[in-house]
């Protein structure tokens, strides 16, 4: 064998040495901090799944009309992950104020008002119309209305018109852009980006990741 072809296949191990390598440190799970994030589900569920959404992205409001109804069936009441979900907005201003007001509702209301408020936006996207909703202060304070009482509404109120959102919505823009997060919705199951195509994708990488934590 000639000192070439024996060069040539030492620089092909070498690349290949060097793509397993490299999709060994793509596949790293990267370290999310879940304290104080609201979430769906068992706390002791095996597999954390995080959205880091906006509430006035139209994908957003699809993935949690369509999507999240079957993850939650399929895999949060079936005790085998629980679904977080995170700030960050990119699509305008009153994105940015609607983050840091549902961020309030969960640190003064709790996690169940949460939720339903968090329902709510997603439904006020648009007006019957069509039309998009411009997310004011009033719109939010009628919206919550619809779940909360009015002392609980004003006290939500006068909480974020004192910026008591601003460490937790810090939190979750910094999670986001230390991770990369550049458009939503972006998901993550157990620390991993989720790129498959479809929900069957998406549940089988679910089960993987328990399997693979047991």
């Amino acid at each position: 064998m000639s000192k070439k072809i024996v060069l040539f296949i030492g620089i092909i191990a070498v690349a290949v040495i060097g793509i397993i390598v490299l999709n060994d440190v793509q596949q790293e799970s990267a370290v999310i901090d879940y304290e104080g994030q609201p979430f769906m589900g068992d706390e002791s569920a095996p597999v954390s799944i995080v959205e880091f959404g906006d509430y006035k992205c139209p994908h957003c409001q699809d993935f949690n009309d369509n999507m999240v109804p079957i993850i939650h069936e399929e895999l949060v009441k079936t005790g085998k992950a629980k679904f977080y979900f995170m700030n960050y907005p990119v699509i305008g201003p009153d994105s940015t104020s609607s983050a840091q007001f549902a961020e309030t509702v969960y640190q003064e209301l709790g996690n169940d008002i949460f939720w339903e408020f968090h329902q709510l936006l997603f439904d006020n996207q648009t007006t019957k119309t069509g039309q998009t909703n411009l997310f004011t202060d009033e719109l939010m304070k009628d919206i919550l209305a619809e779940v909360a009482s009015p002392e609980e509404t004003e006290q939500a109120m006068l909480a974020y018109s004192e910026g008591k959102w601003e460490a937790a919505f810090k939190k979750d823009v910094s999670t986001a852009n230390r991770l990369g997060v550049t458009s939503t919705p972006t998901i993550y199951i157990d620390g991993k980006q989720f790129e498959g195509a479809s929900m069957s994708d998406f549940i089988k990488a679910v089960e993987k990741a328990g399997s693979s934590g047991e």
